[in-house]
């Protein structure tokens, strides 16, 4: 027992033992004393820096406010081109298919030539038979030329013959019925003068209105305007790309099918010209002006940065040209703050392929300072 006690240490003398070590470890070390002060500076400026770069940042912000606008109301926009056929009849020939690309120039479709074939055989025949009616006046109008001559020679010796029976009626060598009648011999070739002379002016008239001499008669001229209508024709049977693109709304374009002049039959987007229209709040409109810089980003691509400058700033806001304008002459109006279409031009083409109607985000720095 008495060994058991001496070996055991009493609370007290715990209490002993514990104390020096704790007062030891309370009393500050020489590098706390050299940490201390540098911390306390530290957290000074701290405290110092914090407020002078948020009044820093406050600053600027203020200075630039309204610097740029921006608006997610924007997309791509590209020319888009309806074909149609400038002839009508049926479809024999579809030589594209749904997003084909297409260069100038490349048959789209074509239509039966064979009707627009026929009419150019016509125009010939028009033509050559023109130039038989040229020949046939021609040759009336020389007729007519020999017989007002032949009526003038008839005149002439109507008038010889008169005279020498008034003669010989002074004389008394003649009877008055000889005399009547060489009066009218003269007055007969008289008559078929006047009828050469309105042969040749009808014949003149017909030439001049009707067909003419080769290469100048309206007739003539006339069928080879035919013709050439008729060829034309013949020719927009092949409907060509008048630009390069995209052919969409190419699946109603069928084979057999009855092409009416002037319907669309598909349509191509001009897919190396893109542009952005980026419809802006009237509100951001006080300080922008045209050639601005601007910066997109779309969100098909996020990773890519497109920059351009403000070519155009709309006439009018979306809803002046929509197909039912709004009516703000009512009691219940409420004022709606209306968007302006303005449109960017890129100032590169975009090394991926940009989509007509793909969404972006559109930031324009109008310069503005306070």
């Amino acid at each position: 027992m008495l060994d058991g006690d001496s070996k055991a240490t009493s609370p007290e003398t715990q209490d002993t033992l514990v104390a020096p070590a704790s007062e030891a470890g309370s009393r500050p070390s020489a590098i706390d004393i050299r940490e201390k002060p540098s911390r306390r500076w530290a957290v000074r400026g701290l405290m110092l820096a914090v407020p002078v770069v948020l009044l820093a940042l406050g600053a600027y912000y203020w200075l630039s406010g309204g610097r740029y606008v921006s608006t997610d109301n924007a997309y791509v926009q590209q020319d888009k081109v309806a074909i149609s056929a400038e002839v009508g009849g049926r479809i024999i020939d579809v030589r594209v298919r749904e997003n084909m690309s297409v260069k100038q120039g490349d048959i789209l479709f074509r239509v039966d030539p064979e009707p627009y074939a026929l009419a150019v055989r016509q125009a010939d025949a028009d033509i050559a038979g023109a130039e038989v009616s040229v020949a046939t006046l021609a040759s009336e109008a020389r007729s007519t030329g020999v017989g007002i001559a032949s009526a003038r020679d008839a005149i002439a010796y109507a008038r010889i013959d008169l005279e020498r029976q008034q003669a010989l009626m002074e004389r008394g060598f003649t009877t008055r019925a000889r005399l009547d009648e060489a009066e009218r011999r003269v007055e007969m070739a008289r008559e078929q003068l006047r009828a050469a002379e309105a042969s040749a002016a009808e014949a003149r008239s017909r030439l001049a209105t009707g067909t003419a001499v080769p290469g100048v008669s309206p007739a003539i001229a006339q069928a080879r305007v035919r013709r050439d209508t008729a060829a034309l024709n013949l020719d927009r049977t092949v409907i060509r790309a008048p630009v390069g693109g995209r052919v969409v709304q190419a699946e109603r374009l069928q084979r057999g099918q009855a092409m009416v002049v002037g319907l669309p039959a598909l349509t191509l987007v001009v897919d190396d010209r893109s542009w952005i229209e980026a419809n802006f709040k009237e509100t951001d409109l006080n300080h922008m002006r045209v050639g601005q810089p601007a910066e997109v980003r779309l969100d098909a691509y996020p990773d890519l940065k497109l920059t351009g400058r403000v070519e155009s700033i709309g006439a009018g806001t979306g809803s002046e040209f929509s197909i039912l304008p709004a009516q703000n002459a009512t009691g219940n109006w409420v004022k709606v703050t209306q968007r302006v279409p303005v449109r960017i031009r890129l100032d590169k083409t975009a090394d991926r392929r940009l989509i007509a109607g793909l969404s972006a985000d559109v930031t324009i720095d109008t310069g503005k300072h306070r």
